[in-house]
C-alpha cells in the first residue's frame, strides 16, 4: 500500500467524507482529492493534522514500515 491508498483507507474506515477531511485541512475538496489519487502529495503540516485527527502516527498514516535492523546495519 502507498500513501494515497493509506489516506483513503483511514478516511473510509472511519466513515468520513473527503469534504470533511478537506475542511479539517482548510483546503478545497479538489485539493484533497489529489492527495487520495496520488497526483499530489500533502505537506508535512497537512499530514500531521491528519495523523493527529485519526490519532495515529505519521508512519502508520503513510504506511511506512521501519526496518528494524536499519540502525544495526549502518555502523
Amino acid at each position: 500500500m502507498n500513501m494515497h491508498e493509506s489516506l483513503r483507507q483511514q478516511r473510509v474506515s472511519r466513515n468520513f467524507t473527503r469534504q470533511q477531511i478537506a475542511d479539517l485541512l482548510e483546503i478545497s475538496l479538489r485539493a484533497y482529492q489529489t492527495y487520495e489519487t496520488g497526483t499530489r502529495e500533502p505537506s508535512i503540516n497537512s499530514l500531521i493534522k491528519i495523523a493527529d485527527f485519526y490519532n495515529i502516527s505519521l508512519d502508520e498514516l503513510v504506511d511506512r514500515q521501519f526496518p528494524k535492523n536499519f540502525l544495526m546495519n549502518s555502523e
